[in-house]
């Protein structure tokens, strides 16, 4: 599994942490049982604190994706298995209306967070 953060963009590295473990959970790249890196293991290759990738698993429990075991670490919960098909039928549309009108993804991403009308 791939994770990656980029300290140099504004989202903080324990949410580029815990996205890409839900878009690896989303995409189907991980699934139910999978075990992820111990937050020692991914922090060091990440080059970060330790206690930012527990804030990210700590929040990717909270959301129901993964299970937190003491010794065991953290793996991936049956939500891995739901069906997102709706919803990424939904994000599909809204990707091809912000194509059409030239928004970035950024921009969408943003939209998509904004708690704005």
């Amino acid at each position: 599994m791939l994770i990656t953060v980029d300290p140099s963009q504004p989202q903080p590295l324990f949410e580029q942490v815990a996205s890409s473990v839900r878009i690896a959970i989303l995409t189907g790249r991980l699934s139910r049982g999978d075990r992820l890196p111990t937050t020692r293991d991914l922090a060091e290759s990440l080059e970060v604190n330790v206690n930012t990738v527990l804030r990210a698993y700590r929040d990717l429990a909270a959301e129901g994706f993964v299970e937190l075991r003491r010794g065991r670490g953290a793996t991936v919960t049956a939500r891995a298995e739901a069906d997102f098909a709706a919803l990424r039928a939904h994000l599909a549309g809204a990707r091809a209306e912000a194509d059409r009108l030239g928004l970035s993804n950024a921009t969408l991403a943003a939209l998509l967070i904004s708690k704005e009308k």
